[in-house]
């Protein structure tokens, strides 16, 4: 997998399609964007300018910060936020760019798990289905 330092230069190779800009919540080394296909209203990217361990950390940490935001103020009652790195853990857009997905209660019909759910049945451990990964 070829390795992007900068958002500009992901853009340019046509990698980071990303074109609906937050700009209020976008700064000099984090861009925010609306996600193209979101889960949930308000599903949005934290994209790091540039490919570093600490960039892509405060991407991390302006996620968190915002999604408690939304808390906050009621517009979601939770949310995940979440990282796939590689295609074995589905990312699909070659660059580090992190979701956050709002969580409005009621949303799914049983949202016990949260981010475990990547693995189907693997999400509620309470319940019967769950099974030790061999």
């Amino acid at each position: 997998m070829t390795r992007y330092d900068t958002l500009d230069d992901a853009r340019e190779a046509g990698v980071a399609p990303w074109d609906q800009r937050v700009d209020d919540l976008s700064d000099y080394h984090v861009t925010v964007f609306e996600d193209r296909y979101p889960v949930t209203p308000g599903h949005l990217l934290f994209v790091p300018v540039y490919n570093t361990h600490h960039v892509i950390n405060d991407a991390f940490e302006t996620a968190l910060r915002y999604g408690e935001r939304m808390v906050r103020l009621g517009e979601c009652d939770g949310y995940n936020i979440g990282f796939n790195s590689g295609a074995a853990a589905g990312q699909t857009v070659m660059y580090p760019h992190i979701h956050l997905i709002p969580r409005r209660t009621g949303d799914c019909t049983d949202p016990v798990g949260g981010v475990r759910g990547v693995i189907h049945g693997q999400a509620n451990y309470h319940s019967g289905g769950y099974q030790l990964p061999a």
